[in-house]
């Protein structure tokens, strides 16, 4: 048994300083000195090896163990959902699906913003609601890209799309996982977070719009945005305050889509925005006015309905393969648990963490079933034999696809790796408790906690198991309402989502934008943080503040 040790240095800054190190080296690789992200993630990792060996004390074997654990976890399930993703796209392409599937949304609409804001914030969220886990950023990536945009706009758009529905992905597994690991009812949880969500619901559109083609372009095109926000948040808010967490984002987004396509068909742009540069330089020398009555695609409605059909199969699938009937039938055939040799129950997390010395538990779930992953490949073959392959042809294309994404499922292996050791050897507590130290400032830094959780692990479930025991320790300590606090912890990480290593790694491979990491890291990164500290805004006001405190639940 080792005990994790929160100032091993015996200086609370110099001890921070030293768990920033992994942060430090891996964001400035990537983002400074442009280095690809595959050989970023290993330095990285060997950062944080040296730091939880060298300077938090963590045993070696403990340190190989809990790296090769995040290892099989970057494989199985992110790098199996980004691997079948882009076998279903590929298929679709190889066959012209994709070229007819992309002519066919302008007859919704040839706006380009129009299709950003369909595509990446309604069709993204819905995703997200069903499978999460880098599933929404890899398919509207690639949707985006075939819809002729720039690998940097499909990609950074993509990201920032994919946040205000991030706390409910994956049928609401960040929260209910936090209300496992904190005891608070999850009711209560998902009824702060989705308040807290509510205005950003309503921000992320428009702020996703101005990112890509600035404000004036934007607010010509208001209503259509404001449509999309609030026929998403309206029923987040209300389904998250009496339903719980588990169909928040999957019914939201389907009554965003919805009541977006039917305005749509009753309102039109006074011009048609045709830029897809995805920045405001880029959209202002290549933006173009071009009359309603431009050419139709011209392909018949079968044609249609077979281009979009790979498309409804995976949406059907990702959301069938969610739900927890078929989760659990598909475990009941195989499943299995395994108890991570050399690290399992051997750490232990010590005070002010925890209340009490509690030994971590390091199982991996080996259920190769019911993934997601292995419910978009289900949907690629299903697809890929609607669509004329035969086996060996899927085999070939399965094969060149794999080869393709070798550096990306590097990176994600590495970066997984780096995440379960920081986690492990106690250097991102560390991190944590430099946040807790901020007496009455704590709402909006504790928030901020939550967007540093997810920064570091890739996953606003993670950083709700990381982080939830201690904002709800902090929050009774500084007499604030531990619900508020730790349901901030995951409404302050959806922003985070945009700027993990493995978010940027699954947006770059879906957009074939590889070796670009870093530049797509540079355009998200100030958004990120700017959300993140709004977010931190509303809370404070929602602690402090009538009539915002009248929110929050005790």
């Amino acid at each position: 048994m080792w005990s994790q040790v929160y100032d091993p240095l015996g200086n609370p800054w110099l001890s921070t300083l030293c768990a920033a190190l992994p942060v430090i080296v891996l964001l400035g690789a990537l983002g400074i000195f442009h280095i690809k992200a595959h050989i970023a993630a290993l330095l990285g990792l060997a950062t944080s090896f040296i730091v939880a060996v060298g300077i938090f004390g963590m045993p070696g074997s403990m340190a190989v163990s809990a790296s090769l654990m995040g290892a099989l976890n970057g494989l199985m399930p992110i790098g199996w959902i980004i691997l079948n993703v882009i076998f279903l796209y590929q298929l679709t392409e190889r066959k012209g699906q994709f070229a007819v599937l992309r002519e066919s949304i302008t007859g919704v609409t040839k706006d380009r913003r129009l299709q950003l804001l369909l595509i990446a914030f309604c069709f993204g969220a819905f995703f997200e609601g069903a499978g999460g886990f880098g599933t929404p950023v890899a398919v509207t990536g690639a949707m985006l890209i075939g819809l002729g945009f720039s690998p940097l706009a499909a990609s950074g758009l993509s990201l920032i799309a994919n946040t205000a529905p991030v706390a409910y992905g994956a049928l609401g597994t960040p929260i209910t996982t936090l209300a496992k690991v904190t005891g608070i009812d999850v009711l209560q949880i998902s009824s702060m977070v989705g308040r807290q969500m509510t205005i950003f619901a309503i921000i992320v559109p428009f702020w996703l719009l101005i990112a890509f083609c600035g404000w004036r372009n934007t607010l010509r095109i208001w209503p259509a945005v404001l449509v999309a926000g609030l026929s998403f948040a309206i029923p987040q808010l209300i389904v998250s305050n009496t339903m719980g967490p588990e169909l928040v984002a999957v019914i939201a987004s389907v009554c965003s889509i919805t009541a977006l396509v039917l305005f749509l068909k009753v309102w039109h742009p006074a011009e048609i925005y045709a830029s897809t540069a995805g920045t405001m330089a880029g959209a202002a020398a290549e933006a173009a006015s071009v009359t309603r009555e431009e050419k139709k695609h011209g392909y018949s409605t079968g044609d249609v309905i077979r281009a979009w059909l790979p498309w409804l199969i995976l949406s059907v699938l990702v959301f069938a393969w969610g739900s927890p009937t078929v989760k659990k039938a598909l475990d009941a055939i195989f499943t299995m648990d395994i108890q991570w040799p050399g690290l399992h129950n051997l750490v232990q997390k010590m005070p002010p963490v925890v209340g009490k010395p509690h030994a971590e538990a390091a199982i991996y779930k080996l259920n190769i079933l019911s993934t997601t992953g292995t419910g978009i490949l289900v949907a690629g073959l299903i697809s890929g034999l609607i669509m004329g392959y035969r086996p060996g042809e899927m085999l070939k294309v399965y094969r060149q696809t794999f080869w393709s994404l070798r550096y990306s499922l590097i990176t994600i292996v590495a970066m997984l790796a780096l995440g379960y050791l920081t986690r492990y050897s106690g250097v991102d507590i560390t991190l944590g408790l430099a946040f807790s130290h901020t007496g009455a400032l704590y709402p909006f830094f504790g928030t901020l906690l939550g967007w540093l959780g997810v920064a570091l692990t890739g996953s606003d479930t993670a950083a709700n198991v990381l982080f939830g025991g201690l904002q709800k320790a902090s929050a009774q300590q500084l007499g604030l309402s531990p619900v508020l606090m730790t349901a901030a912890n995951s409404a302050g990480g959806v922003m985070g989502k945009m700027i993990d290593a493995q978010s940027i790694v699954v947006a770059s491979t879906a957009t074939q934008y590889y070796g670009k990491e870093g530049v797509i890291l540079r355009y998200v990164f100030l958004h990120s943080l700017a959300l993140a500290c709004l977010v931190g805004l509303v809370v404070t006001a929602m602690a402090y503040l009538p009539p915002f405190t009248a929110l929050v639940i005790h």
